[in-house]
C-alpha cells in the first residue's frame, strides 16, 4: 500500500514513509493510493474480535511495510494505555449509542489515534537512529494526547502550540504540567487558526522541516486517521450484536476540523455498501463545515469563543482530503482550490458536488444554549453526564436520527475536562481522580506571539 499526495506533487511512498513526512512536500495530505474493500464475509468474521484485534486488522489493510509481529505489538501496547477493557465501549441512553472514546491518558478521543502514532514514531526512530522534532497546533486535546504519546521518548522533542486562555484549566494543566525535558509547550496569542497556519508554514518551508526534521502530529497526518478508522467498524459490530437486523448504522460526529468524520468517511468507503449509513456532521457556532454540507458555502468567519473549544475553528485541516474526492480525485483541482481558499478565504462548488455531499454527509449547526440545554436533558432523564463536544453531537443525531436505524454519537472527550460548561447546565462538575491531581500542578509554558518567526525562533534554540 503507497500513499500519494491530495496535491499530485510526490510520488508514491510507502507508509513509514507517509507517517514521517507528515504534511506531504507539496503541501497536499496523504491518501491511500487505492482504498481497499472489505467484504461482507471478512466484517462477519471480525464481529468477535477484540478492540486490539480489530485495529490489527483493519490497520494490516493499509500498511505493509511493517511485520506483522511487529504490527501486533505496536497495537498491544497502544492500547495498554487505556482504563476500559474494550478500549473504547458503546453503551446506550435514551435511545441512543454513546461511543466513549475518553478512557485513555488524557481522557480525550485524540488517545486512541496517539498513543499509537507515538509508538510508531518511536519504533521506526529506534531502526533508523533519527531525531525527530514534532510540532503541532491544538484547539485542546489533540495537545495534551500528543504529549502523552510521546512523552520521555529517546530521539524525539515535542513542541505544542495552543491559543493563550482559550482552551480550558484542565485541557491547559494536561499539557503544561508534563515537564518532562523533550516536552514544550507554547502558548500564542492569538486562535487555533493562527496556530494552524503557522505550523503548516514552516511545514511548506521544505529546507527548514528536512533541517530540523520536523514531524506532524496533527490529524493531517494520515496514521491519525486511520487510527480512528477502527472505531467506526467497532462500534458498528457492536451494534450489530445486541440490535437484531441492524446492518445499518449511522453516526453522529462533534468535529471542527474533518479528521474524524473523515475517518468515518474512510470507514464507509472500505466496507460493504450500506453498513454505515449517514455521516452528521455536527458544528458548534463556529460552523463552517455544517454551512458546506448545508448550503455549499465553504468560507471563513471570525472564530466565536464557545463552551467546546476543540471545535472552535474556521479552516478544517482535513478538508481537503475529502475536497480530493469530491473533485473526482483531481490533484491539480484540488491543489488549485485549495490556493484559492488561501488567497480569498471562499471555496465554490457546481451543483454535482453540492449533491454529492448532500449524500455523503448531513449537518446540524448546534447553538450555545442547545448545547448546555443537551447536557441538561441528558442528565435529568438518565443520569449520564454529556461533555460539551459530545452534546453537540447528541444534539444533532437525535434531530437527525432516522425511525430504526441506530445512531451512534461519538463521546469525545470525559465531562470532566469542561467543568465549568456542565456545572453550568447540571449545577455540579464531575471531576475524575485522574484530573483532580493536577490542580495546583507546577506547569512549563512560554507564551509567545502567534508569527512564524518567533516559533521558528523558539524551535532553532530548542530542537534536537
Amino acid at each position: 500500500m503507497n500513499y500519494i499526495s491530495t496535491r499530485g506533487g510526490i510520488s508514491p511512498i510507502p507508509f513509514q514513509e507517509a507517517v514521517m513526512m507528515g504534511l506531504a512536500t507539496d503541501g497536499g495530505l496523504l491518501l491511500p493510493e487505492t482504498m481497499p474493500s472489505v467484504s461482507d464475509s471478512q466484517l462477519q468474521s471480525w464481529q468477535d474480535l477484540s478492540y486490539q484485534q480489530l485495529a490489527f486488522e483493519i490497520f494490516s489493510l493499509f500498511i505493509d511495510d511493517i511485520p506483522a509481529e511487529d504490527l501486533r505489538d505496536l497495537v498491544e501496547r497502544s492500547y495498554a494505555t487505556f482504563n476500559h477493557p474494550e478500549v473504547t465501549p458503546l453503551i446506550k441512553e435514551d435511545g441512543l449509542h454513546i461511543l466513549e472514546l475518553f478512557h485513555g491518558p488524557t481522557l480525550a478521543f485524540k488517545d486512541v489515534a496517539l498513543q499509537f502514532l507515538g509508538n510508531i514514531f518511536e519504533y521506526i526512530l529506534k531502526k533508523t537512529g533519527a531525531k525527530m522534532n514534532i510540532i503541532g497546533a491544538t484547539s485542546g486535546d489533540t495537545g495534551s494526547a500528543a504529549i502523552y504519546g510521546v512523552r520521555g521518548k529517546q530521539g524525539i522533542n515535542i513542541f505544542i502550540l495552543h491559543p493563550h486562555k482559550r482552551v480550558s484549566p484542565i485541557q491547559e494543566l494536561q499539557m503544561t504540567s508534563v515537564l518532562d525535558k523533550n516536552v514544550f509547550n507554547i502558548a500564542i496569542n492569538g486562535t487555533f487558526d493562527d496556530g494552524q497556519s503557522i505550523v503548516k508554514g514552516i511545514f511548506n518551508d521544505i529546507d527548514f522541516k528536512s533541517k530540523y526534521a520536523l514531524g506532524a502530529v496533527n490529524s493531517i497526518n494520515w496514521a491519525r486517521v486511520l487510527a480512528q478508522v477502527v472505531y467506526y467498524v467497532w462500534s458498528l459490530l457492536r451494534v450489530r450484536a445486541t440490535e437484531q437486523g441492524a446492518d445499518c448504522t449511522d453516526f453522529s460526529v462533534p468535529t471542527g476540523n474533518f479528521g474524524d468524520i473523515f475517518a468515518g468517511y474512510v470507514a464507509k468507503s472500505i466496507l460493504p455498501e450500506g453498513r454505515i449509513g449517514r455521516l452528521i456532521l455536527a458544528t458548534n457556532e463556529n460552523d463552517i463545515l455544517s454551512r458546506f454540507v448545508l448550503k455549499g458555502d465553504y468560507s471563513t468567519s471570525t472564530v466565536v469563543p464557545t463552551s467546546s473549544p476543540s471545535m472552535d475553528i474556521q479552516m478544517a485541516s482535513n478538508f481537503e482530503r475529502y475536497l480530493y474526492y469530491l473533485n473526482g480525485q483531481n490533484a491539480q483541482k484540488t491543489a488549485a482550490d485549495m490556493d484559492a481558499f488561501a488567497a480569498k478565504g471562499v471555496m465554490s462548488f457546481n451543483d454535482d458536488q453540492v449533491a454529492r455531499t448532500a449524500q455523503d454527509f448531513g449537518a446540524k449547526r448546534v447553538s450555545e444554549d442547545e448545547t448546555l440545554e443537551t447536557i441538561r436533558t441528558m442528565y435529568n432523564k438518565t443520569g449520564y453526564v454529556l461533555d460539551p463536544h459530545t452534546a453537540v453531537g447528541v444534539n444533532a443525531g437525535r434531530l437527525l436520527q432516522k425511525q430504526g436505524v441506530p445512531m451512534v454519537c461519538l463521546a469525545t472527550a470525559h465531562p470532566g475536562k469542561f467543568g465549568e460548561a456542565v456545572g453550568r447546565a447540571i449545577g455540579q462538575q464531575p471531576l475524575p481522580k485522574a484530573l483532580e491531581g493536577l490542580l495546583g500542578s507546577e506547569s512549563r509554558c512560554q507564551v509567545l506571539a502567534a508569527e512564524m518567526a518567533v516559533i521558528k525562533d523558539f524551535l532553532i534554540e530548542h530542537a534536537l
